[in-house]
C-alpha cells in the first residue's frame, strides 16, 4: 500500500525538493560506488574512513557540479532515449577522466590505483540504473498527471508535410500536445520526425493506453474519400474522436494552422470522390454572360452563386424573397470578391428582393438586365412543412416555376435550368409532386419552344439530398450529439442519396450546359446511404458509443420517432428505367412522359382555382390526375384545413 502511494507523494513535492532529493541520491551513489570499488580491490568490506572518506568527499565534490552542468536535474522524469544517455555519458566521461587522473595516474596515499578505474565505471552503472528505475517506477504516473493536468494528448494521422506542419503549429498550443504520428508507411514506423515518434495502426491500443489519447487529427489532405473512409473505419473501432484538416485546395497557401482543424464532415464518409469538372461545360453558359439565380439565399442557390462567381460572368443577379438570406449571400460574395486578388475581371453583383410568383417583378428584372442564363433554385423543399401547407407549396413550386419560365421565354433568356429533386419520382408527398409538376411544365414549354423555334432552352436537373443543406439530417445529428442525445431518426430502414453541395452545384452547371431543350438530367449520387448507419458513424467518430440494447452503458441513444407526413423510406432518381449517358459520367439523361401544353394548361387552371380557396380534397384529386405515380401517404395534414374542420 505504501509503495502504491509513494510515487504520487514524491511527484506532489515542489520541484526544488525533488532536485535536492536527486542530488542526495547521486551523492550517495558516489560514496557507494567508491566503497564497492575499494571492497572489491581488498576482497573484503572496507569501511568509509580515513583516506577513503576524503576520496569520497572529493568524488562528490567533482561529480555533482558536473551533473548539474549536464542538466541531470532540470527535468528528471522527462529524460529518455538518446538525449538522456548522451548526457550521462558526457558527464561521466569528464568525471572518469579527472578521477582516474588523480587516483590512478597521480596517486592518493591509502587508495589503490585500480579504484580510480573501477569507481567511475560503477558510478556510471549506478547513475544509469537509477534513471531507468525512476523512469520505470514514476514515469507512467508522471505521464498520467500530465495527461490529466496538461494539454490534451493527440495523435496526428499522416507523417507527411501537412502532419509535420501541424506539429509545428501545435508546438506552442496550450490545448493540445502531440503524442505521436500514425502512418500507413511501414518504413516510417518507430522513427522520430520532428521529435515525434511514428506509430503504425497496429500500435493504436498500446498508444491509447499509454498516452490516454482520445483525439486523432487527420493530416492527409491528398487522400481520396475511399482512403479516408478506410482510415475512419479503423479509428472508430477504438472510439477515437476525429478532427481533420481541409483538402488540398483549401491548403494551397502552404501553411497549416491550428485554426484549420475542423470537425469531421460526413462528406468524409461518402467513400466516393467527386469527378473533376469539365471546364468547357462550366464556362459555356456563364463566363462573360449575365446570369440570374432565383432562390439565391438557399442552400443550393447560394452555392450556385459561389460557383458562378468563380466562373466570371459579367453580371450575377441574386433573386431572393427572404431579406436576410439575400443580405447574407450578397455580403459573402462581395467580401470574397474584395479579397480575390487573382480575379481578371470584376463581377457585378445585383441583389434583388423578389418573389418568383410575381410576374410583373420578374419581367421587370429580366427586361432590365436581359440575362443569358437562369438557374431556378427558388422552391419550398422541406417535406413536412409543405405537407402541412400544401397550397402554398404548390403555388411557389409550380406557379413560381411557370411564371418565371414564361417571363424568361418572353425576354429571350437562352437557358433556363430548374433545380429539381429525387422526391419528384413516384412522390408520396406534396413537395415531390409539386416539383414533378414543375418539371412537366418545363417539358411542355420546351416542346412549344421547339415547335415555334423559340430561343429559350428549358432543362431540369434532378438529384437527392445535399450534405449541409437547411433540411439535411447531418447538422441536426451533430447538434443532437453535442447536446448528449438522443439522435432522432424517423425510421431505422430509411435510406437516402447524399452529395456535397459544391459537387451538386458544379454538376447542375455542367448539366445545364448540355441541354438541347426539355432535358431531364439526373445526377449519379452513388450508392444510397442508410441513415441509421450514418448516425452511428457520426456518434463513433465523435469518440462516443451508441447506447442500445447491446450496449446499455453507451453515450448517445438513437430514438426512432416514426415517419413524418409524406416521408418515404427510399428515394429514387428515375421514373423509367432507360437513362442515357452523357459526355459527363456523373450526369445521365432521363426520358420522362409529360402532358402537351394545351392539355396541361387546362388542368393547371383548375388546380389554381382549387389552390385559391384551399380546397384540399380537390387539390389532392387534381394532383393525382396531373402527376402519374403520386401516391399520397395518409390523410391531409394542412394546418388551416384541419383547424377549420374542428370549428365546423
Amino acid at each position: 500500500m505504501l509503495l502504491n502511494r509513494l510515487p504520487s507523494f514524491l511527484l506532489s513535492w515542489p520541484r526544488v525538493f525533488k532536485q535536492v532529493l536527486a542530488l542526495a541520491v547521486d551523492a550517495s551513489l558516489c560514496l557507494l560506488s567508491l566503497h564497492l570499488a575499494a571492497s572489491v580491490r581488498f576482497e573484503a568490506w572496507v569501511p568509509l574512513s580515513g583516506p577513503l572518506l576524503w576520496a569520497g568527499a572529493g568524488a562528490v565534490a567533482l561529480a555533482l557540479p558536473l551533473f548539474v552542468q549536464a542538466g541531470f536535474y532540470r527535468a528528471i522524469f522527462r529524460y529518455s532515449g538518446l538525449n538522456a544517455l548522451m548526457a550521462v555519458v558526457r558527464a561521466m566521461s569528464v568525471y572518469g577522466l579527472v578521477f582516474m587522473t588523480v587516483v590512478t595516474v597521480v596517486g592518493v596515499p591509502g587508495i589503490p590505483r585500480s579504484v580510480g578505474v573501477t569507481q567511475p565505471l560503477l558510478l556510471l552503472v549506478f547513475v544509469g540504473l537509477s534513471r531507468a528505475l525512476v523512469r520505470y517506477w514514476l514515469g507512467g504516473l508522471y505521464r498520467d498527471m500530465l495527461d490529466k493536468q496538461g494539454p490534451q494528448p493527440v495523435l496526428i494521422y499522416g507523417a507527411g508535410s501537412a502532419g509535420r506542419q501541424l506539429v509545428a503549429a501545435l508546438s506552442n498550443s496550450n490545448e493540445m500536445r502531440v503524442a505521436g504520428f500514425l502512418d500507413d508507411d511501414a518504413e516510417l514506423h518507430d522513427r522520430v520526425i520532428n521529435g515525434v515518434r511514428v506509430y503504425g495502426v497496429d500500435d493504436l491500443p498500446d498508444v491509447i493506453e499509454r498516452h490516454h489519447v482520445s483525439l486523432v487529427l487527420m493530416a492527409i489532405p491528398s487522400a481520396s474519400r475511399a482512403q479516408r473512409n478506410e482510415i475512419l473505419n479503423v479509428l472508430r473501432q477504438h472510439k477515437l474522436k476525429v478532427r481533420t484538416l481541409p483538402g488540398l485546395m483549401d491548403m494551397a497557401h502552404g501553411r497549416v494552422n491550428v485554426s484549420d482543424l475542423r470537425e469531421l464532415d460526413i462528406e468524409d464518409l461518402l467513400g466516393r470522390d467527386p469527378v473533376k469538372p469539365d471546364a468547357q461545360l462550366l464556362d459555356k453558359n456563364i463566363r462573360g454572360k449575365v446570369v440570374m439565380v432565383t432562390g439565391a439565399g438557399g442552400s443550393i442557390g447560394s452555392e450556385l452563386c459561389r460557383q458562378i462567381v468563380l466562373l466570371r460572368p459579367t453580371v450575377l443577379l441574386l433573386v431572393e424573397l427572404t431579406e436576410f438570406a439575400l443580405y447574407a449571400i450578397a455580403h459573402e460574395l462581395e467580401h470574397s470578391s474584395e479579397t480575390d486578388t487573382d480575379a481578371d475581371s470584376e463581377v457585378i453583383l445585383v441583389p434583388l428582393l423578389a418573389s418568383v410568383r410575381d410576374g410583373v417583378r420578374m419581367g421587370e428584372i429580366l427586361a432590365t438586365w436581359k440575362p443569358d442564363t437562369v438557374y431556378h433554385a427558388a422552391a419550398y423543399k422541406h417535406v413536412p412543412l409543405v405537407e402541412h401547407n400544401p397550397a402554398e407549396g404548390v403555388k411557389n413550386n409550380v406557379q413560381g416555376t411557370l411564371i418565371t419560365a414564361l417571363q424568361c421565354a418572353l425576354h429571350g433568356v437562352s437557358d433556363f435550368v430548374l433545380i429539381s429533386t429525387d422526391k419528384a419520382v413516384r412522390p408520396t408527398n406534396v413537395m415531390g409532386t409539386s416539383k414533378r409538376l414543375a418539371e412537366m411544365v418545363l417539358q411542355s414549354h420546351a416542346a412549344v419552344m421547339a415547335a415555334r423555334n423559340g430561343k429559350t432552352r428549358f432543362s431540369m436537373v434532378r438529384f437527392g439530398n445535399v450534405l449541409g443543406s437547411s433540411g439535411s439530417v447531418v447538422p441536426l445529428f451533430r447538434k443532437q450529439i453535442e447536446r448528449g442525445g438522443p439522435i432522432t431518426l424517423t425510421d431505422a430502414r430509411i435510406t437516402r442519396y447524399f452529395m456535397t453541395i459544391p459537387e451538386a452545384a458544379q454538376l447542375v452547371i455542367q448539366a445545364g450546359a448540355m441541354a438541347s431543350g426539355g432535358d431531364v438530367f439526373v445526377l449519379d449520387m452513388g450508392e444510397p446511404v442508410k441513415v441509421l448507419d450514418l448516425a452511428k458513424r457520426m456518434v463513433e467518430l465523435s469518440g462516443l458509443a451508441v447506447k442500445d440494447e447491446a450496449n446499455p452503458n453507451g453515450d448517445i441513444e438513437i430514438k426512432v420517432t416514426g415517419l413524418r407526413p409524406g416521408e418515404k423510406l427510399y428515394e429514387e432518381l428515375l421514373i423509367g428505367d432507360n437513362p442515357l449517358p452523357t459526355v459527363h459520367r456523373r450526369i445521365m439523361k432521363a426520358h420522362e412522359d409529360f402532358l402537351p401544353w394545351d392539355v396541361l394548361q387546362d388542368k393547371l387552371t383548375a388546380l389554381n382555382s382549387a389552390l385559391d380557396v384551399n380546397d384540399v380534397r380537390l387539390i389532392r384529386r387534381l394532383l393525382k390526375d396531373l402527376v402519374p405515380g403520386y401516391q399520397p401517404d395518409g390523410s391531409w395534414v394542412d394546418w388551416v384545413w384541419m383547424e377549420s374542420e374542428k370549428v365546423a
